[in-house]
């Protein structure tokens, strides 16, 4: 089943966004079966990172949540906010 994962930054975190971002990578290296799309929010300028967003295909919501945990930004408490939602792909590439 696939979800997407808006998580969005806590306000002025960009440091800590930038000093997990390799570990972060590699996580989601280490999970490509079921990390199929990611990328990051960027401000308003198109500048800066603000948030993700992941889309996901785990067996439910459960298990989507405890990869989410895993995740070396969760760990480090870069979110404010993580929505999590189960998603249909109707256009695009398929995932």
């Amino acid at each position: 089943m696939l979800f997407a994962a808006l998580c969005l930054d806590k306000p002025d975190h960009v440091d800590l966004r930038l000093s997990t971002r390799a570990a972060h990578l590699a996580f989601l290296d280490a999970h490509a079966a079921q990390v199929k799309l990611g990328g990051p929010f960027l401000d308003a300028a198109g500048e800066k990172p603000v948030g993700s967003l992941l889309i996901l295909d785990c067996e439910n919501e459960a298990a989507a949540r405890a990869l989410l945990a895993q995740d070396p930004y969760a760990q480090a408490g870069l979110f404010a906010q993580v929505d999590l939602r189960p998603w249909k792909r109707v256009v695009g590439a398929q995932i």
